[in-house]
């Protein structure tokens, strides 16, 4: 196939969605949405947990053309429709979740830990165990709200380590990244990076916003990796799949080469993937996407529904 006029990429690897149809309300099958975009590979973030995770390979990882890995909710029972039962620190075994990868470990990636409404880190830190035992990252979702008891500077610092992923990183209700009365980028951030802390787009209908991301592009600080936070709110009206969040990274300056970058090589490496996901080598196997670069005018909005217009859109 002549593709020349093209630009060929790996497959885009996303490593936040939500795919486990049974597992919640909130969830959209991977070849519906995912595999239309160019994304060949995607992590459902922590939609089952120890309790149901086999349930979720046999009706869907075994059944999709999509490849579909997993973060292991630290809870057993994984995600809820009903918020509050994700505060159920009972549930959350940390011996089973780490059983449960080492029997998957080749699908499993690492642990999830989201929504705690609950004060403090002690869900945190219960997710942090299994992966002590299994070498795998967790990856946080978890407010700073004025009423959890977390500030952003301790949860990077203090409770996270060297791997692990925050993802949503600009939603300013989960990570402080921005001084609110300066809009300087705080020196946690940088320092958290550099002590090897992963920041993730995961935009969503809630993790996306355009004040806070613009100004940390504008101060040099990129995500480390483009997600979705893939499901049926994030795909409406921001319209949220890998090109779209390419196209709003490419809109706040970064190059088509470094979004391709976050969109493929290192969120395998951030999975412990690389060099089998994400990249295109002689003798891989032919995990390949092929996009077309737009020019023209192009209204992007973020998860508040705000619009910036860009100048360049990919589209599969």
């Amino acid at each position: 196939m002549d593709v020349s006029w093209l630009y060929v990429t790996p497959g885009l690897v996303d490593i936040h969605t939500h795919v486990y149809v049974k597992g919640r309300a909130s969830t959209l099958f991977p070849d519906d949405t995912s595999l239309l975009a160019g994304t060949t590979t995607v992590v459902d973030a922590g939609v089952s947990g120890w309790r149901n995770f086999d349930d979720f390979k046999k009706t869907i990882i075994d059944k999709s053309q999509t490849r579909v890995l997993a973060f292991l909710n630290i809870l057993g029972r994984g995600m809820s429709d009903n918020r509050l039962d994700e505060n159920n620190v009972a549930d959350m075994d940390p011996a089973a979740a780490a059983a449960k990868v080492k029997q998957y470990p080749d699908i499993i990636v690492g642990i999830k830990h989201a929504h705690f409404t609950r004060q403090g880190f002690g869900g945190v830190k219960r997710a942090v165990d299994p992966v002590r035992l299994t070498g795998k990252p967790v990856m946080v979702d978890l407010n700073i709200m004025s009423n959890s008891g977390r500030t952003t500077r301790e949860k990077l610092l203090d409770v996270m380590r060297p791997g692990d992923i925050h993802t949503h990183m600009y939603n300013d209700s989960h990570l402080e990244m921005l001084d609110r009365f300066t809009g300087k980028l705080q020196p946690y951030m940088i320092e958290a990076r550099r002590r090897g802390v992963i920041f993730d787009m995961g935009h969503g209908s809630g993790g996306f916003l355009w004040t806070v991301a613009s100004k940390a592009m504008a101060q040099g600080f990129m995500p480390d990796s483009i997600s979705t936070d893939l499901h049926p709110s994030s795909i409406m009206i921001p319209q949220v799949n890998m090109p779209n969040c390419i196209s709003k990274m490419m809109a706040l300056g970064m190059s088509l080469q470094d979004a391709i970058l976050r969109a493929t090589v290192n969120p395998a490496r951030e999975i412990k993937r690389s060099p089998e996901l994400g990249t295109l080598s002689e003798g891989a196997g032919a995990d390949i996407a092929v996009f077309d670069l737009k020019s023209g005018v192009f209204a992007l909005i973020d998860s508040a529904q705000k619009k910036l217009l860009g100048t360049r859109s990919s589209s599969v």
